[in-house]
């Protein structure tokens, strides 16, 4: 057998050579293995924001490249087949395949949605990798999503630390916060209804013309980079920081149960390294160009502000209150915040130590030359 299998292959390479006969070898194999599939994906951002739509933008030609074109995933734009704030509720339903979007627009529905995107008061990005990656996260909130909404999926990616958002006038102190309607993403609103603000949730697209009508008087969205593109500081000049209802926010891709389970496992794992790859380069992106567009906003008139210390502390203190009301009454919410605040308070400690004090030494001599 050994001879006539080196015979056979001897004579494939003579008729055009050892790459012609692996081809012959391996064409139809790869053909069969890779499926023609095609799906629909929905996003809840606008194109014109170019890294968290560019995220499943950039996953959608990646699989399409690695399977040869075979499994295609169409990306639409918030509006184009469901508005940005249905993607959950048409995966669902298995109108299309998949999303990418914000868990936590969905806080209504079960505010346990909040830990696929970001607690207030939560983890920053590379505490959320790890707490999705190796601390326990990601099977909380995929067992989560496949027993109640018959979805699955994962993060890719972080905004990273978000900013407190734009106002048409200053904050001085709490008393400035109450009555203020605010566009507010998902969750970190309840938090607000205490302080006096009116949350108000309107998709990424809205904002502008709804802060230059006044028809709210402050937004917030992510960070410099896409803020400069949406032209915030065109319509309410001040800008404050820190968002710490977002330390590390999350988009997530989520897919109908049913489909994805009918997917071949391999393209199920390159889904997977392909979510993780693009969130890399969502992650960076933001990195890179926050700094310089936070330099271009002040220089077209944003005035920078850190929330007053008694704003902070009220929001700090209204967060644990709703944590504490929530965990009484939704099983699902008191497991995931259980476990993910065990897991910041040894963070943190490794964070003081180490990560903190190194940030905190550079900053001071960031403007001195070596």
């Amino acid at each position: 057998m050994a001879k006539l299998s080196r015979r056979k292959f001897i004579k494939a390479a003579g008729a055009g050579g050892i790459g012609a006969s692996a081809a012959v070898i391996a064409s139809p194999a790869i053909a069969q293995a890779n499926p023609e599939v095609k799906w629909r994906m929905p996003v809840s951002w606008p194109k014109s924001l170019d890294t968290l739509y560019g995220n499943p933008d950039y996953l959608s030609k990646r699989v399409a490249e690695i399977t040869d074109n075979k499994f295609q995933i169409q990306v639409f734009a918030a509006g184009e087949i469901v508005g940005g704030l249905q993607v959950l509720d048409a995966v669902q339903a298995g109108t299309v395949e998949a999303g990418h979007t914000a868990l936590y627009y969905y806080f209504g529905k079960d505010p346990t949605f909040t830990f696929g995107t970001d607690l207030p008061f939560g983890l920053n990005s590379r505490m959320k990798n790890a707490w999705y990656m190796h601390g326990g996260g990601q099977q909380l909130m995929d067992e989560f999503c496949r027993t109640k909404y018959n979805v699955t999926g994962f993060i890719s990616g972080a905004t990273n630390c978000q900013m407190g958002g734009w106002f048409r006038k200053e904050i001085k102190s709490l008393e400035d916060m109450k009555g203020l309607k605010f566009r507010i993403g998902g969750f970190a609103g309840l938090i607000m209804q205490r302080l006096g603000v009116v949350p108000q949730q309107i998709a990424g697209g809205d904002i502008y013309p709804s802060l230059e009508k006044g028809t709210i008087d402050a937004a917030e969205w992510v960070g410099p980079y896409d803020d400069e593109k949406l032209g915030f500081v065109k319509v309410a000049k001040y800008y404050y920081y820190p968002g710490w209802w977002e330390p590390g926010a999350t988009p997530h891709f989520i897919f109908n149960l049913d489909k994805w389970n009918a997917l071949p496992k391999h393209y199920q794992a390159i889904l997977t390294a392909v979510a993780q790859e693009s969130g890399v380069w969502m992650t960076s992106k933001y990195d890179a160009g926050n700094p310089p567009a936070l330099r271009r906003l002040v220089a077209s008139g944003a005035v920078l502000r850190p929330f007053p210390q008694d704003v902070m502390d009220a929001c700090y203190k209204a967060a644990n209150e709703l944590y504490a009301e929530l965990s009484g009454k939704n099983e699902w919410f008191k497991k995931m915040h259980d476990h993910l605040v065990a897991f910041r308070s040894d963070q943190y400690l490794w964070w003081q130590v180490a990560e903190y004090t190194m940030d905190s030494y550079l900053i001071r001599y960031r403007n001195q030359k070596a």
